[in-house]
C-alpha cells in the first residue's frame, strides 16, 4: 500500500507520520499492495482532523474522517471506520459472489414538471457554497450503491457501464434505493 500523508495548517513530524503509517498498515489484509492511500491531517485551534481516502486498483473508493482533541484519538476512530467499511465490503462481495444475487432497484420515483416548477419557485436565493470535482468510473448500479454505502453518502453519481450514461443512485426515506437516469 502506498501511503501519502499531507498536513494542513500544521507541521507533520516523523512521529505523526510513523503513527499514521503504523495504524494504516494493519489494513494490509484487505488491500492490494498497489493501493493508494491519501491521508490529510489538519489542526484548527484545539481540534485535530484526520481524513483518509483509500483508492484501490479495482473496487470502490473508501473514505473516512474524524475530528477529535487528540490527533491519535482521531486516527483511532478513522482506523475503526475504515476497518468496518473494508470488512463490510469484503463480506458483501463474498456473499454476492457465493449466492449470485444482486441488489434490486424498485419503486423509482419520477418527478413531474409541476414538482420541478414548485421547487424552482421556492428556491429563489440559491448559494453554492462548495464545489467538488471527481472522476466518474464506469460501473453497474449495484456497484454504485455499494460505493455510496462505503462512503457514507445519501447519493452517488456514476457512469452506467451498460449504457454509458451518467446516473445517480440514492437512499430512499423508506430504506430502499432509487436510481435517476437520463432519458
Amino acid at each position: 500500500m502506498r501511503i501519502t500523508i499531507s498536513g494542513k495548517q500544521m507541521e507533520l513530524t516523523d512521529a505523526i507520520k510513523d503513527a499514521v503509517e503504523e495504524k494504516l498498515e494493519r489494513l494490509d489484509y484487505y488491500l492490494h499492495p498497489e493501493t493508494e492511500v491519501k491521508v490529510t491531517v489538519s489542526a484548527k485551534k484545539a481540534r485535530q482532523k484526520v481524513e483518509v481516502t483509500v483508492i484501490p486498483i479495482s473496487g470502490p473508493i473508501i473514505r473516512a474522517e474524524d475530528t477529535e482533541e487528540s490527533l491519535y484519538a482521531a486516527m483511532d476512530v478513522v482506523y475503526d471506520k475504515l476497518n468496518t467499511q473494508l470488512r463490510k465490503y469484503k463480506k458483501r462481495v463474498q456473499d454476492r459472489h457465493q449466492s449470485n444475487e444482486s441488489i434490486r432497484f424498485s419503486h423509482i420515483e419520477d418527478l413531474t414538471e409541476e414538482d420541478l416548477q414548485n421547487e424552482n419557485e421556492n428556491s429563489i436565493d440559491i448559494s453554492i457554497d462548495r464545489r467538488k470535482k471527481f472522476s466518474i468510473k464506469p460501473m453497474s448500479p449495484e456497484e454504485a450503491v455499494l460505493q455510496m454505502d462505503l462512503l457514507g453518502h445519501d447519493f452517488y453519481m456514476f457512469t452506467n457501464a451498460q449504457t454509458d450514461d451518467i446516473s445517480i443512485v440514492y437512499k430512499r426515506k423508506n430504506g430502499g434505493y432509487g436510481i435517476i437516469e437520463q432519458e
